[in-house]
Protein backbone atom coordinates (compact mmCIF):
# COMPACT_ATOMS: atom_id res chain seq x y z
CA UNK A 1 0.00 0.00 0.00
CA UNK A 2 1.06 3.46 -1.06
CA UNK A 3 2.09 5.53 1.84
CA UNK A 4 0.37 9.02 2.47
CA UNK A 5 1.84 11.86 1.59
CA UNK A 6 2.16 15.06 3.33
CA UNK A 7 1.09 18.09 1.27
CA UNK A 8 0.56 21.90 2.01
CA UNK A 9 -3.06 22.47 1.75
CA UNK A 10 -2.83 26.70 1.68
CA UNK A 11 -5.76 28.82 1.88
CA UNK A 12 -5.07 32.10 0.33
CA UNK A 13 -6.20 35.74 1.08
CA UNK A 14 -6.46 36.02 4.98
CA UNK A 15 -6.67 39.82 5.56
CA UNK A 16 -9.27 40.41 2.44
CA UNK A 17 -12.22 40.30 4.98
CA UNK A 18 -13.33 39.20 8.24
CA UNK A 19 -15.57 36.74 7.06
CA UNK A 20 -12.78 35.36 4.93
CA UNK A 21 -10.46 35.59 8.14
CA UNK A 22 -12.71 33.71 10.19
CA UNK A 23 -13.64 30.24 7.91
CA UNK A 24 -9.76 30.00 7.50
CA UNK A 25 -8.94 30.30 11.48
CA UNK A 26 -12.17 27.50 11.98
CA UNK A 27 -10.15 25.53 9.32
CA UNK A 28 -6.79 25.80 10.95
CA UNK A 29 -8.26 25.07 14.49
CA UNK A 30 -10.01 22.18 13.17
CA UNK A 31 -7.17 20.56 11.30
CA UNK A 32 -8.85 21.08 8.26
CA UNK A 33 -5.93 23.06 6.35
CA UNK A 34 -2.48 23.49 7.55
CA UNK A 35 -1.25 26.96 5.79
CA UNK A 36 -2.50 30.43 5.32
CA UNK A 37 -1.57 33.61 3.11
CA UNK A 38 -1.49 36.71 4.84
CA UNK A 39 -2.30 39.98 2.56
CA UNK A 40 -0.78 43.04 4.60
CA UNK A 41 -2.61 45.69 2.37
CA UNK A 42 -6.19 45.01 3.26
CA UNK A 43 -8.30 46.24 5.29
CA UNK A 44 -8.97 43.31 7.56
CA UNK A 45 -5.80 42.80 9.03
CA UNK A 46 -5.80 44.63 12.11
CA UNK A 47 -4.04 44.09 14.92
CA UNK A 48 -7.48 41.99 16.45
CA UNK A 49 -7.49 39.59 13.23
CA UNK A 50 -3.47 39.22 13.06
CA UNK A 51 -3.50 38.07 16.63
CA UNK A 52 -6.31 35.55 16.30
CA UNK A 53 -4.14 33.93 13.30
CA UNK A 54 -0.93 34.30 15.64
CA UNK A 55 -2.96 32.91 18.83
CA UNK A 56 -3.56 28.94 16.59
CA UNK A 57 -0.05 29.16 15.27
CA UNK A 58 1.19 29.18 19.26
CA UNK A 59 -0.95 25.96 19.51
CA UNK A 60 -0.12 24.62 16.60
CA UNK A 61 3.50 24.88 15.44
CA UNK A 62 3.17 23.19 12.64
CA UNK A 63 0.65 25.56 10.88
CA UNK A 64 2.57 27.78 8.05
CA UNK A 65 1.50 31.32 8.24
CA UNK A 66 2.51 33.19 4.81
CA UNK A 67 3.03 36.73 3.01
CA UNK A 68 0.24 36.85 -0.08
CA UNK A 69 2.27 39.17 -1.39
CA UNK A 70 -0.48 41.69 -3.28
CA UNK A 71 0.46 43.84 -6.40
CA UNK A 72 -2.91 44.16 -7.85
CA UNK A 73 -6.13 45.89 -7.57
CA UNK A 74 -8.63 47.00 -5.97
CA UNK A 75 -5.66 47.55 -2.92
CA UNK A 76 -3.50 50.18 -2.99
CA UNK A 77 0.49 50.07 -2.21
CA UNK A 78 2.27 50.55 0.95
CA UNK A 79 4.94 52.39 -0.41
CA UNK A 80 4.39 56.05 -1.88
CA UNK A 81 6.26 56.30 -4.67
CA UNK A 82 5.30 53.04 -6.50
CA UNK A 83 3.84 52.77 -9.56
CA UNK A 84 2.42 52.58 -12.23
CA UNK A 85 -1.03 53.15 -10.50
CA UNK A 86 -4.59 54.28 -11.80
CA UNK A 87 -6.37 56.72 -9.15
CA UNK A 88 -4.13 55.50 -6.84
CA UNK A 89 -4.78 52.02 -6.64
CA UNK A 90 -2.49 49.10 -8.27
CA UNK A 91 -3.50 48.13 -11.61
CA UNK A 92 -5.73 45.10 -12.56
CA UNK A 93 -4.16 41.82 -13.02
CA UNK A 94 -4.90 41.82 -16.65
CA UNK A 95 -3.14 45.92 -16.63
CA UNK A 96 -0.15 44.18 -14.38
CA UNK A 97 0.49 41.27 -16.26
CA UNK A 98 0.16 42.94 -19.58
CA UNK A 99 3.14 45.66 -18.32
CA UNK A 100 5.03 42.73 -17.23
CA UNK A 101 5.11 40.35 -20.31
CA UNK A 102 6.18 44.12 -22.37
CA UNK A 103 8.54 44.69 -19.43
CA UNK A 104 7.58 48.27 -18.26
CA UNK A 105 7.34 47.81 -14.76
CA UNK A 106 10.42 48.57 -12.46
CA UNK A 107 11.64 46.56 -10.49
CA UNK A 108 13.08 48.51 -8.14
CA UNK A 109 9.37 49.75 -7.07
CA UNK A 110 8.28 46.06 -6.93
CA UNK A 111 11.44 45.18 -4.84
CA UNK A 112 10.54 48.21 -2.53
CA UNK A 113 7.24 47.32 -1.99
CA UNK A 114 7.32 43.42 -1.78
CA UNK A 115 10.05 44.60 1.03
CA UNK A 116 7.59 46.92 2.84
CA UNK A 117 4.84 44.29 3.08
CA UNK A 118 7.49 41.57 4.31
CA UNK A 119 8.19 44.92 6.85
CA UNK A 120 4.85 45.25 7.85
CA UNK A 121 4.31 41.29 8.01
CA UNK A 122 7.43 40.88 10.30
CA UNK A 123 6.20 43.25 12.65
CA UNK A 124 2.75 42.47 12.76
CA UNK A 125 3.26 38.77 13.53
CA UNK A 126 6.49 39.10 15.31
CA UNK A 127 8.19 36.68 13.13
CA UNK A 128 9.42 36.59 9.61
CA UNK A 129 6.67 34.93 6.89
CA UNK A 130 7.36 31.23 6.32
CA UNK A 131 6.73 30.98 2.89
CA UNK A 132 6.02 33.54 0.51
CA UNK A 133 3.44 33.96 -2.87
CA UNK A 134 1.62 36.00 -4.64
CA UNK A 135 -2.36 37.52 -4.85
CA UNK A 136 -3.17 36.02 -8.21
CA UNK A 137 -0.20 34.38 -8.74
CA UNK A 138 1.82 37.91 -9.43
CA UNK A 139 4.79 36.47 -7.78
CA UNK A 140 5.49 34.22 -11.54
CA UNK A 141 4.95 37.15 -14.03
CA UNK A 142 7.92 38.41 -15.83
CA UNK A 143 9.65 41.20 -14.15
CA UNK A 144 7.66 40.92 -11.06
CA UNK A 145 9.54 37.32 -10.19
CA UNK A 146 13.00 38.63 -10.14
CA UNK A 147 12.27 40.94 -7.96
CA UNK A 148 10.59 39.03 -5.85
CA UNK A 149 12.97 36.34 -5.59
CA UNK A 150 15.80 38.48 -5.39
CA UNK A 151 14.54 39.87 -2.11
CA UNK A 152 13.91 36.35 -0.51
CA UNK A 153 17.04 35.29 -1.24
CA UNK A 154 18.76 38.62 0.27
CA UNK A 155 15.99 39.18 2.91
CA UNK A 156 14.40 35.48 4.05
CA UNK A 157 16.77 32.61 2.87
CA UNK A 158 15.47 30.20 4.94
CA UNK A 159 11.71 30.85 3.20
CA UNK A 160 9.99 28.71 0.23
CA UNK A 161 7.98 30.20 -2.26
CA UNK A 162 4.92 29.14 -3.99
CA UNK A 163 5.67 28.15 -7.79
CA UNK A 164 2.33 26.97 -9.82
CA UNK A 165 3.73 24.22 -12.10
CA UNK A 166 1.25 21.45 -12.00
CA UNK A 167 2.12 17.42 -12.44
CA UNK A 168 -0.82 16.60 -14.76
CA UNK A 169 -0.80 15.58 -18.33
CA UNK A 170 0.17 17.12 -21.11
CA UNK A 171 -3.19 16.59 -22.60
CA UNK A 172 -5.00 17.62 -19.88
CA UNK A 173 -3.49 20.73 -19.44
CA UNK A 174 -4.08 21.87 -22.80
CA UNK A 175 -7.88 22.35 -22.08
CA UNK A 176 -6.99 24.43 -19.16
CA UNK A 177 -6.00 27.53 -20.73
CA UNK A 178 -5.58 28.95 -17.24
CA UNK A 179 -3.41 26.28 -15.97
CA UNK A 180 -1.58 25.98 -18.69
CA UNK A 181 -0.59 29.93 -18.67
CA UNK A 182 0.51 29.35 -14.53
CA UNK A 183 2.38 26.16 -16.04
CA UNK A 184 4.64 28.34 -18.69
CA UNK A 185 4.90 31.08 -16.06
CA UNK A 186 6.07 29.01 -13.21
CA UNK A 187 9.00 27.23 -15.45
CA UNK A 188 10.60 30.52 -16.12
CA UNK A 189 10.15 31.16 -11.88
CA UNK A 190 11.45 27.79 -10.73
CA UNK A 191 14.43 28.45 -12.94
CA UNK A 192 15.68 31.70 -11.44
CA UNK A 193 14.54 30.33 -7.97
CA UNK A 194 17.03 27.24 -8.39
CA UNK A 195 19.80 29.68 -9.64
CA UNK A 196 19.08 31.75 -6.70
CA UNK A 197 19.25 28.86 -4.29
CA UNK A 198 15.73 30.30 -2.96
CA UNK A 199 13.25 26.66 -2.29
CA UNK A 200 10.05 25.75 -4.20
CA UNK A 201 7.23 23.11 -3.96
CA UNK A 202 7.67 20.35 -5.81
CA UNK A 203 3.75 20.84 -7.77
CA UNK A 204 0.58 22.93 -6.80
CA UNK A 205 -2.95 22.52 -7.65
CA UNK A 206 -6.07 23.90 -6.81
CA UNK A 207 -6.69 26.60 -9.79
CA UNK A 208 -10.06 26.36 -11.40
CA UNK A 209 -12.40 28.48 -13.47
CA UNK A 210 -13.78 30.61 -10.88
CA UNK A 211 -16.39 31.67 -13.28
CA UNK A 212 -17.73 28.02 -14.11
CA UNK A 213 -19.66 26.01 -11.46
CA UNK A 214 -18.02 23.77 -10.10
CA UNK A 215 -18.90 21.09 -8.01
CA UNK A 216 -15.29 21.31 -5.40
CA UNK A 217 -16.00 17.60 -4.25
CA UNK A 218 -15.55 16.40 -7.83
CA UNK A 219 -12.74 18.74 -8.15
CA UNK A 220 -10.53 18.29 -5.25
CA UNK A 221 -9.61 14.92 -5.65
CA UNK A 222 -8.49 15.49 -9.13
CA UNK A 223 -5.84 17.88 -7.51
CA UNK A 224 -4.51 15.25 -5.26
CA UNK A 225 -4.24 13.04 -8.27
CA UNK A 226 -0.04 12.31 -8.54
CA UNK A 227 0.86 15.66 -6.53
CA UNK A 228 4.61 14.67 -4.40
CA UNK A 229 5.00 15.53 -1.01
CA UNK A 230 5.26 18.93 0.09
CA UNK A 231 3.20 19.82 -2.92
CA UNK A 232 0.71 23.06 -2.59
CA UNK A 233 -2.67 22.82 -3.13
CA UNK A 234 -4.19 26.34 -2.72
CA UNK A 235 -7.91 26.89 -2.12
CA UNK A 236 -10.16 30.02 -1.04
CA UNK A 237 -12.84 29.40 2.13
CA UNK A 238 -14.42 32.21 3.42
CA UNK A 239 -17.61 33.37 4.48
CA UNK A 240 -19.60 36.32 2.34
CA UNK A 241 -20.15 39.88 4.31
CA UNK A 242 -19.82 43.22 2.55
CA UNK A 243 -16.30 43.75 2.77
CA UNK A 244 -15.62 40.73 0.17
CA UNK A 245 -18.78 41.83 -1.88
CA UNK A 246 -16.89 45.27 -2.09
CA UNK A 247 -12.86 44.13 -2.76
CA UNK A 248 -13.40 40.75 -4.48
CA UNK A 249 -15.84 38.99 -7.26
CA UNK A 250 -15.00 35.73 -5.62
CA UNK A 251 -17.72 35.26 -3.38
CA UNK A 252 -20.20 32.40 -3.24
CA UNK A 253 -17.55 29.68 -4.45
CA UNK A 254 -15.85 30.99 -1.33
CA UNK A 255 -18.59 29.18 0.34
CA UNK A 256 -19.16 25.80 -1.17
CA UNK A 257 -15.06 25.98 -0.26
CA UNK A 258 -15.89 26.22 2.68
CA UNK A 259 -18.46 24.17 2.99
CA UNK A 260 -16.28 21.13 1.14
CA UNK A 261 -13.55 21.57 3.59
CA UNK A 262 -15.62 21.42 6.91
CA UNK A 263 -17.67 18.18 5.85
CA UNK A 264 -17.02 14.41 7.87
CA UNK A 265 -16.33 13.63 3.89
CA UNK A 266 -13.04 15.79 3.46
CA UNK A 267 -11.13 13.68 5.90
CA UNK A 268 -12.16 10.38 4.16
CA UNK A 269 -11.29 12.27 0.84
CA UNK A 270 -7.89 12.95 1.90
CA UNK A 271 -7.23 9.06 3.30
CA UNK A 272 -8.53 7.64 -0.29
CA UNK A 273 -6.26 9.69 -1.80
CA UNK A 274 -3.17 8.92 0.58
CA UNK A 275 -2.67 12.38 1.51
CA UNK A 276 -2.11 13.98 4.69
CA UNK A 277 -1.87 17.38 6.40
CA UNK A 278 0.31 16.02 9.45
Amino acid sequence: MAEFRRIVLCADDYGLSPGVNRAIRDLLTRGRINATSVMMVTPAIDRAEADALASIKSQEPNIAIGLHVTLTAPFRPLTADYAPLRDGALLSIGQTLGAAMLRRLRSALIAAEIRAQIEKFTATFGAPPDYLDGHQHVQIFPQVRDAFLEVVSRDLPKAWVRQCGRVTPVTSRLSDRKGLLLDILSAGFRTRAARLGVRTNPAFAGSYDFHADPNFAVLFPRFLDGLPADSVVMCHPGFVDDMLKRLDPLTDLREREYAFFSAETFPKIMAANRVTLA
